[in-house]
């Protein structure tokens, strides 16, 4: 596979002012054709596959995929550089302390796999932040900045215990997909998920038996941690009888809409990995595709629109978003330079690159503040907290919302108008 994928390279260029990271370094192997030659000498056996330069750009790839939107060859870009994070950490593994390989495995395989555990973790980080110790506690546990980007716990959580929200005269039926720190962090993009969609004429069921969806263990070089995660979606989308698998996470719809990619020589998985991903859709997606309630209140303000990578590179969903925003009276869009450039935050990219994804954030916040926009709007988590901490750090009144959120707040003021002044 791997031999295949790099020979589809014609190493033509294109890609190189799509790569975050060679937008800031200028450096050819710090761009998908480099490391792409990269690949091909240790596939080749010219260099290492622990040697520290390959493995050193393995780790600061984004895997933000606008290679792939920009490559006319249709290079697979992603799959790439996944294969080749998780031999890496084959390779590592039996010489990782015995620590660091239990908290690894506790992270991947026990936190993001259980909402009980993740509900505990965000209880301890929610008083940490009320009492404002989790500073003290980052750095004792050496963590540096990694307080900064934590998101503000609320106060209540959006568990999945089977729920149903139904409307009258539906269309169909939402599957809505909760996740992992989505259902901590963001319990109010998925309430306002669920009002959304209602007002599109859909009915919306929460199973309790979904979870993560295993993103951020295939970005870590852990394959089968995320094929286990996988197959308990697809098994609960099976039971649900929904119509639509709906995602209001970037990173995340992108990963379920892959799912047939983890099963290739599984009979038992493949197909049905396939008919899921087939019904997968970013929330943007489907209310871009409904008739929406008429009944939309004001909100005068300046926006504009982050871009989250997995979505607009991943998914090629780029229009929706925009024309949902159009919708909104009052709501002045105005476009960022770069609005596509990763914002550094992918996934857990800010912990494991602190460096690079702070530049980046910079470059974000910069191309941001341009705009004079008092209202950034984005479609991903991780997209948020970068974003909001970059602004913060600059002393930014602006805020940042999900498109959910932004349109929510609309209707739920129909009849009245929001007004955000600079």
């Amino acid at each position: 596979m791997i031999e295949e994928l790099v020979n589809a390279c014609v190493r033509c260029g294109l890609c190189l002012p799509s790569c975050p990271t060679y937008l800031e370094t200028l450096t050819e192997t710090s761009g998908p054709r480099g490391r792409i030659s990269l690949i091909a000498d240790v596939e080749s056996g010219r260099l290492d596959l622990l040697s520290p330069g390959f493995t050193e750009q393995m780790s600061q790839c984004l895997d933000c995929r606008a290679c792939e939107a920009a490559c006319p060859s249709g290079v697979r870009y992603g799959r790439l550089v996944e294969e080749m994070r998780a031999r890496i950490e084959r390779a590592r593994a039996h010489t990782r302390p015995p620590m660091r390989r239990r908290l690894r495995e506790l992270l991947l395989r026990r936190l993001f796999a259980s909402g009980r555990l993740m509900r505990g973790a965000a209880t301890v980080l929610r008083a940490a932040q009320r009492t404002r110790t989790q500073n003290l506690g980052a750095a004792l546990l050496g963590l540096g900045d990694v307080a900064a980007l934590a998101p503000e716990i609320p106060d209540r959580f959006f568990v999945a215990n089977d729920q149903r929200h139904a409307v009258a005269g539906a269309a169909g039926t939402a599957f809505l997909h909760v996740g992992c720190v989505m259902s901590v962090a963001f319990a109010r993009v998925h309430e306002a998920s669920i009002r959304m969609l209602n007002r599109a004429r859909l009915n919306v069921v929460v199973p309790r038996d979904q979870g993560c969806c295993g993103a951020i263990a295939i970005h870590a070089g852990e394959p089968s941690i995320s094929r286990a995660l996988m197959q308990r979606n697809i098994a609960a989308f099976e039971r649900s009888g929904a119509d639509v698998y709906v995602v209001n996470a970037a990173g995340c719809g992108a990963s379920l809409k892959e799912a047939g990619h983890l099963f290739p020589d599984d009979p038992a998985w493949s197909e049905r990995a396939q008919r899921f991903a087939s019904r997968v859709r970013d929330i943007t997606e489907v209310l871009d595709a409904m008739e929406l309630d008429p009944q939309i209140g004001r909100i005068d303000a300046v926006a504009t629109y982050q871009e989250p990578c997995h979505l607009v590179h991943a998914q090629r969903v780029s229009a929706a978003p925009r024309r949902l925003l159009a919708q909104i009276p009052g709501l002045e869009l105005r476009e960022m330079n770069e609005s596509a450039v990763c914002c550094g935050s992918a996934g857990i990219y800010n912990v494991t690159e602190p460096v690079m994804a702070k530049r980046l954030q910079e470059r974000k916040i910069a191309n941001t503040a341009a705009t004079g926009a008092t209202i950034v709007v984005t479609a991903n988590p991780g997209c948020a907290l970068q974003v909001q901490a970059g602004l913060r750090a600059a002393g930014s009144l602006a805020t940042v919302k999900h498109i959910v959120e932004v349109l929510d707040d609309a209707y739920a003021n129909y009849g009245t108008t929001i007004h955000r002044q600079p």
